[in-house]
């Protein structure tokens, strides 16, 4: 597949004619919703096996060769050119589709309220094809070793239909929060933890879950060999129901990070225990921050290359936000900005007039824009080229996969994305 970033002056019919394609094909792919208000700087995939690669100054055959991995013989007889021969600047030539590597995909989604929105289970549906594990959003430990149960509807006939192993979220949260006391009853008192592993075990048969989550935050720095000692007794109570356990870990960069989102999380230790682990390097631009990417490549990179030092990488599935935020300028401590999904944001800037940017050193794509009362508004955001850069960093790290926050705001490239760099891993069910 082929990432166009939209130039001016463009329109989908000089895009197809370069690429050899059809603006439906186009249109359909991408679930465009700006179809005749194209943004300058939008990135689109198109839809075609390969892409083409456009010689720019100083290229020669060789040196385009050794960056996509192709013999330049191979090269020069797939685009019918003399291997020998000097290559004029916007020469188009194809590149064939790299050999993809196998890795595992999941994502968690979340019901709120009272039922389960149409548009969150067709989302789940329309993503289970690309996944591994699907995940609803959560269980609660409540104090006294019993659980609360999220809204599943549909969605474990979903994961079913397309080989996705069921994962089973169990978190610490109390009133919507993260509470530590409720994760020191649960890591320290003996009778109220078995009760809680007795209740996984007959919720999780009841469901067909076969991979149990722990997402336990906020924890007491004390309270982290209490956490080891959990998990190792888990580990052994599910693996004799042959299901998988895995550990959801803040994003930490050295085994000495202050502070209680991360003290309490032992990455040698979870490495060890765990099938898997999922970090969640996401959220470093917040909806109570100020305006800037959600995951930059750079802090991403930081915890993950320490993440590896501490753990296998096939352990790791690297966190990664399906949505952005639109914040209002300027920032005041104490507002929140609005979460917006890639598509949404692509419209906000069709609708304002505005110009899509790309921040190279974050790999994130931003803008501004004026609302109609003139107040100013500054828009992060994922699309191809952001997510395109984390899976080339999942190749260079060779971890496991990657693993979504959150299903139901749409991210079409996303997906397309997924098939041309991998193949997804499907678990027999």
């Amino acid at each position: 597949m082929q990432i166009h970033v939209i130039k001016s002056n463009e329109s989908l019919t000089t895009i197809a004619n370069t690429y050899h394609t059809t603006v439906k094909h186009i249109t359909e792919a991408n679930e465009l919703p700006n179809s005749n208000n194209l943004v300058v700087g939008q990135s689109i995939v198109i839809p075609i096996i390969g892409h083409f690669y456009f010689v720019q100054q100083g290229d020669s055959l060789y040196s385009i060769a050794r960056r996509v991995g192709v013999p330049y013989q191979e090269l020069a007889s797939i685009n019918q050119i003399n291997a020998n021969q000097p290559l004029n600047v916007g020469l188009r030539l194809y590149i064939p589709e790299a050999k993809k590597r196998n890795a595992e995909f999941n994502a968690y989604v979340e019901p709120r309220g009272t039922t389960v929105v149409p548009v969150l289970e067709n989302s789940a549906r329309e993503a289970a094809p690309y996944l591994t594990y699907l995940a609803p959003f959560s269980f609660q430990a409540l104090r006294d070793g019993t659980l609360k149960e999220p809204l599943l509807n549909n969605f474990p006939t979903i994961a079913k239909a397309n080989r996705n192993v069921l994962m089973m979220v169990i978190n610490n949260q109390e009133n919507d929060q993260f509470s530590d006391e409720l994760g020191r009853i649960l890591l320290t008192d003996m009778a109220i933890q078995d009760k809680l592993l007795n209740n996984i075990v007959a919720t999780a048969k009841k469901y067909g879950f076969r991979d149990i989550h722990f997402d336990f935050e906020f924890l007491r720095p004390v309270d982290r060999e209490a956490y080891n000692r959990f998990l190792r007794k888990a580990k052994q109570r599910f693996k004799s129901e042959g299901w998988l356990m895995s550990t959801a870990l803040a994003p930490k960069t050295s085994a000495t990070q202050k502070g209680k989102w991360y003290e309490g999380h032992d990455y040698k230790a979870h490495g060890e225990i765990s099938d898997f682990v999922v970090i969640m390097t996401y959220e470093w631009g917040y909806s109570g921050g100020p305006a800037m990417a959600v995951s930059p490549i750079d802090p991403v990179r930081k915890v993950l290359e320490y993440a590896i030092t501490e753990m296998p990488s096939n352990k790791i599935l690297m966190g990664q936000n399906l949505y952005g935020y639109d914040w209002t300028l300027p920032f005041v401590q104490g507002t929140v900005a609005k979460a917006v999904s890639p598509q949404q944001a692509i419209q906000l800037a069709a609708t304002h007039h505005v110009p899509i940017q790309y921040d190279t050193k974050s790999q994130a794509p931003f803008f501004k824009y004026t609302d109609g009362g003139g107040k100013q508004h500054e828009v992060w955001f994922e699309d191809a080229r952001s997510i395109q850069a984390k899976f080339n960093l999942i190749k260079e790290l060779n971890i496991r996969g990657m693993s979504y926050w959150k299903l139901g705001l749409a991210f079409p490239q996303n997906w397309l994305l997924i098939v041309d760099n991998f193949n997804v891993t499907k678990r027999e069910t």
